[in-house]
């Protein structure tokens, strides 16, 4: 038999009902090519397991004893994938009919692309900033409270968070964002897969980086998947939190300055905190004044995560 077209890579961690529509969605559109689903279950406690046990048996499901985070999960996955290609692939998303079709196609037809990421449709029906420029260090010095306030690298960080952004047109990018990204199975192994240093966050940047190196690493508005969107992070927002600072930490080490750069960086951030939990405390306090208190089922999370991220995350920060 000829092997899968392509193995679509999920990692889930307590998002049942998601994990539903996702398979739900991957079943039609797998009916256009040859497709092997893969799920990594990170220890969820909702019934996630017994959901593709019973509806999908199909789907190959690796259950982890433990969260083993987001890396080494997809890290897992590729390594019993069989596809010529991997489609690395949330939980919180909805593939159109067409598009995992249209994906492997682009991907066969251009050998000198290395990664290539859809075009992704927030739940509104408007296209997502599927793609961004790679961090620099000036735009990372923007996100520490006691800077931003003195607006020096503004102009930086908003080129990177809100730079050029044409949902329309397919281009090279620098770097694509993870909800769904597609790989060469032989370019994923050429690089070493998902760098499981990094905690939760910023593991597309890098790989985005390294691949670059090689291929080139295309955005393809001619695919559209859904994305709900932080489905999963909003569940823990202290850890998310900490991932992100975590890997803006080891991204800058790998990519950009020395070590004795990143570790003053790393003394900046964290000599920031008080400022950081003050600025959220003065944000939520002036939200519950207007607004009111937060509904129960949403509370807001800001200050929780930065004080998260100040006591319990700090080891994890430090380790990146």
């Amino acid at each position: 038999m000829l092997p899968p077209d392509l193995s679509v890579c999920i990692v889930n961690w307590n998002g049942a009902e998601l994990l539903r529509n996702c398979l739900e969605s991957l079943v039609l559109a797998g009916r256009h090519l040859r497709t092997e689903i893969l799920v990594v279950d990170n220890a969820s406690r909702d019934g996630s397991v017994e959901l593709v046990e019973k509806h999908f048996p199909d789907v190959v499901l690796i259950r982890n004893s433990r969260n083993l985070g987001f890396a080494r999960a997809n890290n897992q996955a590729a390594e019993l994938a069989s596809g010529r290609h991997l489609l690395f692939l949330n939980n919180d998303t909805v593939v159109g009919e067409y598009s995992l079709r249209d994906l492997v196609r682009f991907l066969d037809a251009h050998p000198e692309v290395g990664l290539v990421g859809p075009r992704l449709i927030g739940r509104d029906g408007l296209p997502q900033r599927s793609y961004r420029s790679r961090p620099t260090p000036a735009a990372l010095l923007h996100r520490v409270t006691m800077l931003r306030w003195t607006g020096l690298f503004r102009r930086q960080y908003e080129a990177y968070r809100r730079g050029e952004f044409e949902p329309t047109r397919t281009r090279q990018v620098e770097v694509l964002l993870g909800a769904a990204v597609c790989i060469p199975r032989e370019v994923f192994r050429q690089h070493g897969g998902w760098d499981e240093g990094f905690p939760f966050g910023l593991e597309d940047f890098d790989l985005s980086a390294r691949v670059a190196a090689t291929h080139q690493v295309v955005y393809y508005a001619g695919a559209d998947i859904i994305h709900l969107g932080k489905m999963s992070s909003r569940k823990n927002s202290g850890f998310a939190y900490t991932g992100v600072e975590a890997g803006y930490a080891r991204f800058l080490r790998k990519h950009c300055w020395s070590a004795g750069a990143v570790f003053a960086y790393k003394l900046l951030v964290t000599a920031d905190l008080p400022f950081a939990i003050l600025s959220e405390a003065i944000k939520g306090l002036w939200r519950r004044i207007r607004y009111g208190p937060a509904p129960a089922h949403e509370p807001h999370s800001d200050l929780r995560a930065v004080l998260w991220f100040a006591t319990l995350g700090q080891p994890i920060f430090w380790r990146a």
